[in-house]
């Protein structure tokens, strides 16, 4: 071949590898027009509604009827709901709802069970005046948290069946995307409905907005997924341990089925899969969040402290702290679907650590300005939405559709626990060391993440979690 030749053929080459380049791209920012990814959306946002209406909204609603600070603390304990839902998860896994199940399969029956709840207990706190009937209020509060978390477990386990792992980027950056509008809905929308007319009537609006989750409920189609031959073999071991015991009576034998099934088999799936690596994909689920969970501890009264209004705290983090997020998770969306879930989690976790750095940044000023926080502040809602979404791709990518629910509950249970422990101590860090070294030692938190990951790159060798 001529030099000629040669070059022409380079040049198309490098023209035809350009074109392919531009074409994938479009692929991955085309995912989001899928249906289910679009439905994923409005399900995040039927997800995220109730969660600041048993925490913050609610508390602000008790302070204006004089409820003591000392109540409202107690009240807090229903969102205990959230942390303990893997204790009910294996019974969304296993039990299938009589007539809805065969109306709209499995999943969309525990969503809509859940949303009726929802839907109740909001009406019901609607109709409740805390200042007379205060332990009304609290039992129409768990239920609505109870719910949540139900539907937060049902709505995980749709997510990870419904589309192929491919998809679970775009599927976790519309979940995300629809988690934080409903959360400034139920946040700012509530306080802006009770100034114009009432709690009541800010709740009862919230209430009306579960039918959002219901029709796209009803929308929906019902994932084909069956328990795989692999997960029957894995449980081969639970079988022949319940054959030993052929001579108890049946009913025991039935419950003692369903215990290894829905609890036991779960945890053996998970650690006969990834088997050595098991153990450091555990440890990177409580790690991965430690860094952003902590800081948010002390942000706000960072902010305070900083020399800056509530107004401006508000105005900054709901505006541009809100589209800064949405783009973050589009932006993880797209990177999954291009790289991989492990490598766009690995640049997630590098850049929640790089924009803790930016507070300490912000802390080393005197007299930091409103340009200055917005920067800061959108760092970290583009950092986190990265994050955030990447890395919920990737425990979708861990789990097992034969448990699907049982186990990412727990995976996501894992997820935060860690983080909020350690942040207990955030105050005491800051009262010692300041601001500043407080956000690097939060940046430095989330070296350990990092590590983890590129290791478990290293042992896989391909863009994925270990499998045997």
């Amino acid at each position: 071949m001529s030099n000629s030749e040669y070059r022409v053929t380079g040049r198309a080459g490098a023209t035809e590898s350009a074109s392919r380049k531009r074409r994938d791209w479009k692929a991955a920012v085309a995912t989001y027009t899928r249906p289910r990814v679009i439905g994923m959306g409005l399900l995040g946002f039927s997800s995220g509604l109730p969660y600041l209406l048993v925490f913050s909204t609610l508390s602000a609603w008790l302070t204006t009827v004089g409820v003591s600070k000392t109540t409202i603390g107690f009240f807090s304990w229903i969102g205990i709901t959230y942390s303990i839902k893997f204790f009910w998860a294996p019974v969304v896994d296993r039990f299938p709802l009589p007539l809805l199940a065969r109306w709209l399969g499995r999943r969309r029956s525990w969503m809509l069970l859940a949303q009726i709840g929802l839907m109740v207990g909001l009406f019901c706190m609607a109709g409740t005046n805390p200042a007379t009937n205060l332990e009304a209020m609290a039992g129409f509060g768990l239920l609505v948290a109870f719910s949540a978390a139900t539907q937060d477990v049902t709505i995980d386990a749709w997510r990870i069946e419904a589309v192929a792992k491919d998809l679970q980027g775009a599927m976790a950056a519309t979940y995300l995307a629809g988690y934080r509008i409903a959360m400034l809905v139920a946040g700012a929308g509530s306080f802006y409905i009770a100034a114009a007319a009432s709690w009541s009537t800010a709740y009862t609006v919230m209430a009306a907005l579960v039918g959002v989750g219901m029709v796209t409920v009803l929308a929906l189609g019902e994932p084909d997924v069956d328990r795989t031959g692999d997960a029957e073999l894995r449980e081969q071991w639970a079988i022949d341990w319940l054959a030993a015991r052929a001579s108890q009576p049946a009913w025991l034998q039935n419950i003692e089925r369903w215990v290894i099934g829905a609890i036991a088999c779960p945890f053996w799936d998970f650690f006969s899969r990834y088997r050595r690596e098991a153990v450091v994909i555990l440890c990177l689920v409580g790690l991965y969040r430690i860094s952003d969970i902590t800081l948010a501890v002390m942000s706000n009264p960072f902010y305070l402290d900083a020399g800056y209004t509530p107004d401006q705290i508000a105005s900054i983090s709901k505006i541009f702290g809100l589209v800064m997020t949405l783009s973050g998770a589009g932006i993880g969306g797209v990177l999954v679907a291009r790289v991989g879930v492990m490598k766009a989690a690995l640049a997630g976790a590098i850049l929640t650590a790089s924009a803790n750095l930016v507070f300490a940044w912000l802390a080393t000023l005197g007299h930091p300005d409103l340009v200055d926080l917005t920067l800061t502040i959108s760092a970290e809602n583009l950092a986190g939405g990265i994050a955030m979404t990447s890395f919920i791709a990737y425990l979708s990518s861990l789990t097992n559709t034969a448990y699907t629910a049982t186990q990412y509950a727990l995976f996501s249970s894992l997820m935060t626990l860690p983080g909020k422990f350690i942040g207990g101590f955030s105050g005491w860090v800051v009262d010692q060391a300041g601001y500043a070294w407080f956000f690097v030692d939060t940046a430095i938190a989330g070296v350990p993440a990092v590590l983890l990951l590129l290791w478990l790159l290293a042992r896989s060798g391909t863009d994925r979690a270990t499998a045997p």
